[in-house]
């Protein structure tokens, strides 16, 4: 079974709301989390977070499948509607078409609880006459037992040991129209579900559908007032239980005494009433000296499980306005009879204690979380309440138990977003100053790919123009770029290749030209030594190839001539000519220097030998 309220975590917003007006803080709220998450154990039912969610983020657990299963079913079905659906269903003009739009969802029977609660009345009324010194608070409210058993253990001794009127009611069906027949509560209280869960036997009830629930059936099935017969409820039929919805009514039904002089009950409702009504029975009955009335709604009409919207005082008018008309024709003797038919069912109850207290955190965790939220020095009972929580140090003890978070301060919020803020605005400037930066580095950028894009296409043009064949090539001996000249050295294959591929761009220099080619571009990809001027011969044409280095390792060019096109024969034949000539004339130079050197020392050997014989002759 799914618990009883759940949020919707997609659609939840944040907001606190829910929180806010939880009675008991069993909503959690934790950090880095964007949605609130209600904690089953700690949850009272109320309906609070329903009706205040802004966003209907908020849901209960729906209970039409299991009933429209039970009017499929082979046993019989009686519905037991609330007193307080002549306040809800104000767009229906006659109670007797009411009852026979419900029959005709496949009900049986349709019976009010007004009845069980005349039962009831009676039952308080023995009790606080019976006065022996200990003072009850009522526990027909499943809210407020919920919240005494849950948060306030202590009192479950002083509720009221009497079963709440649905219960009674469904007793006296049981009786009426034997053990096997299925019985689905209609009323306003969500909390309901939870408690019919509590009862076997004659008061087992076995769903309960809220207002709204029953509402939905009604267009599910397009069931209206317009098209249905009049029905009366069906028996047993209630007295002036059909005062219940207004909380005081029940003690109204069997005259229990409310005079401020000498009454001995306390009556009261809605949610901040009821709870201080308890805390104060707690630590103050002794002074109050009364018993407690008490309804956390304002009173039944305005439960949790009604239309949203609706006005309290023209319900509680429509309440009262159908109790009178009913007792107009009223048959007081056979509703005598009926009770005394009933009278000696068990109305006893029990009550079982389900602490969801908390324990305290230790001081020091609390004065962490008030120093965080700068509010270390407020007293413990200041706060604005915007967190949901009554003061600051109740916030910050939530908190330290793990049940909210720092964020949820507005105070500490606001702070920390002005902070952010003042940060923001200091990393916008430098953005601003960046992006002014980054627009200067663009114009820089363009301008520099503009000349770079100039420049490329000058030297592509370039490229293109030169009668020698010139390609690039990278470190796998692919092809980055050639010109005209270099695909037509190599012959149809290429022209074909480059009608598809322009320049032959990545295309493998293997596939293109022989060994003894390639191999020269190999040699100097790897040695970065540039091979200049070798003849080689390919097909019929003698190249002239030059190999260089452009970016050792990675890329390396070629100039490759054909020696046997006239204007490099021409040329080629007037170079190598002129470097004959070039090298004939050093060798002459160098012959002449040699030729002048030996005639000289010819020279002087002569005119020595001439000087020795001209000296011997002399002598003689």
């Amino acid at each position: 079974m799914s618990q009883l309220f759940e949020i919707d975590k997609n659609s939840c917003i944040n907001c606190y709301a829910c929180v806010r007006v939880c009675p008991v803080k069993a909503i959690e709220v934790k950090a880095g989390k964007d949605y609130a998450k209600i904690l089953e154990n700690r949850c009272v039912g109320c309906g609070s977070c329903l009706n205040i969610c802004p966003v209907n983020a908020v849901s209960y657990r729906s209970s039409k499948k299991q009933v429209l299963d039970l009017l499929k079913g082979d046993d019989p079905v009686a519905a037991i509607c609330s007193p307080s659906i002549s306040g809800e269903f104000t767009d229906i003009t006659d109670y007797r078409k009411f009852v026979q739009m419900i029959k005709a969802l496949g009900f049986d029977y349709v019976c009010e609880v007004t009845f069980g609660v005349d039962m009831v009345a009676r039952e308080y009324k023995k009790l606080f006459d019976d006065f022996k010194g200990k003072y009850f608070i009522t526990s027909m409210c499943p809210v407020i037992v919920s919240i005494i058993e849950k948060y306030h253990p202590e009192l479950t001794q002083n509720l009221a040991p009497i079963i709440s009127p649905i219960v009674a009611t469904a007793k006296a069906v049981h009786r009426q129209y034997g053990q096997n027949v299925k019985i689905v509560l209609i009323g306003p209280c969500i909390q309901s579900k939870e408690e019919i869960k509590l009862y076997e036997g004659d008061g087992k009830i076995e769903e309960n559908l809220t207002f709204v629930e029953l509402r939905e059936l009604f267009d599910q099935f397009n069931i209206k007032e317009s098209n249905q017969e009049y029905s009366e409820f069906d028996e047993p039929i209630g007295y002036k239980g059909s005062l219940y919805p207004i909380g005081r009514g029940i003690l109204q039904a069997v005259n229990i005494s409310e005079d401020l002089l000498t009454g001995k009950v306390t009556n009261t409702n809605g949610p901040n009433n009821t709870l201080q009504a308890i805390a104060q029975f707690e630590s103050s009955i002794d002074m109050i000296d009364r018993h407690f009335n008490l309804f956390y709604c304002e009173g039944c009409l305005m439960g949790p499980g009604t239309t949203k919207g609706g006005k309290k005082f023209i319900r509680r008018t429509m309440v009262v306005n159908y109790a009178n008309k009913r007792l107009t024709s009223f048959n007081k003797e056979k509703w005598e009879a009926s009770i005394t038919k009933n009278a000696n069912h068990d109305f006893s109850r029990s009550f079982r204690i389900d602490d969801q207290r908390l324990p305290s955190p230790i001081p020091e965790k609390i004065e962490e979380v008030l120093k965080v939220i700068d509010k270390e020095f407020v007293g413990k009972e200041t706060g604005c309440e915007a967190c949901g929580y009554a003061s600051c140090y109740e916030f910050a003890t939530a908190v330290a138990s793990g049940l909210a978070h720092t964020d949820m301060c507005l105070n500490y919020t606001l702070k920390n977003r002005q902070e952010y803020i003042k940060s923001l605005r200091s990393s916008n400037e430098k953005l601003a100053k960046m992006q002014e930066a980054l627009r200067d580095s663009e114009k820089k950028a363009r301008a520099e790919q503009d000349a770079a894009r100039e420049a490329s296409e000058v030297t592509s043009t370039m490229l293109k123009k030169l009668p020698s064949a010139v390609v690039l090539i990278d470190k796998k001996l692919k092809i980055i770029q050639s010109n005209q000249s270099f695909i037509d050295l190599l012959g149809d294959d290429a022209l074909e290749i480059n009608e598809i591929v322009p320049g032959l761009a990545g295309a493998d220099l293997k596939t293109l030209v022989p060994f003894n080619i390639h191999n020269l571009f190999t040699y100097v990809l790897q040695n970065n030594s540039d091979i200049l001027n070798r003849d080689i011969k390919y097909k019929d044409k003698l190249l002239n190839v030059s190999v260089f280095t452009i970016k050792p390792n990675m890329i390396i060019g070629a100039v490759i001539r054909d020696m046997y096109a006239p204007e490099v024969q021409k040329e080629e034949v007037i170079k190598r000519i002129t470097d004959v000539v070039d090298k004939n004339l050093a060798m002459v130079q160098k012959i002449g220097f040699l030729l002048g050197e030996g005639a000289s020392e010819t020279e002087q050997m002569l005119n020595s030998i001439i000087k020795t014989f001209r000296e011997g002759k002399n002598g003689k």
